[in-house]
């Protein structure tokens, strides 16, 4: 794995930085790693294509040197379909928060795992609406609060990584941004499974739920990511407060979706995509 401080710069428009992310997000550490894990698969830029949807994570795009789009909120998946469709040979990276993806977006996440379309999501899980003013997300912990749950969430929150599963994605994994050295591999398997693949990263929003919570700045999150998670082979046993497991739960082989539509192509005398 390569180690932080390799040349990325291929990557990344420096040009750009600082990025418009608030001082201590996590966001700036998932782009980081997917430029680790872009390098040491060794693909090129021009092979690669980022799309985003709306919300803070839907800024990631901004800040890549490579193909990318900024799409309309919920929809970053429809978009990355049809890129896919239109050019199976790149790889194509979503990331989006968990407002973009479990809110608007829920239908276009099912059916896209559903269909095995080969794409890999990286989806940015802070528990909350970050850019639009901390209110309460799909994501939200029972209890948490937010700008629109000031006395603490009455809800129980979508389980990403339950929910692709049982849509069919057949890569599934969680990680946060406390762990670099997971976070950049995970990203790289994604990459190379070949069908849809998630990769959920827990991520701070100290502006936010931070602050809200309780939890402190971005130092006191990532200890706090570290304390309230445990590996699902049950390396963080014991611990003092309910946890979410990381690691990969699912990493299987099934048809993808653009293979078998060449395949139907070529069945009726046809090209397909970028052949």
């Amino acid at each position: 794995m390569p180690r932080l401080g390799v040349d990325v710069d291929c990557y990344l428009k420096t040009e750009a930085l600082p990025t418009v992310w608030c001082p201590g997000c996590g966001n700036g550490t998932v782009v980081q790693a997917l430029a680790l894990a872009l390098a040491r698969l060794g693909r090129p830029p021009e092979e690669v294509a980022v799309v985003g949807g709306i919300g803070c994570s839907g800024r990631t795009p901004f800040y890549v040197r490579t193909h990318a789009m900024h799409t309309t909120h919920g929809r970053a998946l429809a978009f990355a379909t049809g890129l896919k469709l239109a050019r199976p040979s790149l790889t194509v990276v979503v990331a989006t928060g968990d407002g973009d993806l479990l809110a608007i977006g829920t239908n276009h996440f099912l059916h896209a795992a559903r269909r095995n379309v080969d794409l890999t999501v990286l989806l940015f899980n802070n528990g909350i609406y970050g850019m639009t003013g901390g209110q309460m997300a799909p994501t939200t912990p029972e209890g948490g609060r937010t700008t629109t749950s000031l006395a603490g969430s009455a809800e129980r929150p979508f389980d990403a990584v339950e929910l692709a599963m049982a849509a069919g994605a057949t890569y599934v994994a969680r990680t946060t941004t406390f762990d670099m050295q997971e976070l950049p591999l995970r990203i790289e398997e994604a990459i190379r499974h070949p069908g849809f693949a998630l990769v959920e990263v827990i991520t701070q929003c100290p502006t936010y739920f931070g602050r809200l919570n309780r939890i402190g700045e971005a130092p006191e999150m990532l200890l706090w990511e570290r304390d309230h998670t445990e590996d699902l082979h049950g390396a963080g046993e014991g611990l003092a407060l309910p946890a979410l497991t990381t690691g990969v739960f699912r990493q299987e082989r099934r048809t993808e979706y653009t293979e078998a539509y060449r395949a139907l192509c070529a069945a009726r005398g046809g090209r397909y995509g970028d052949e």
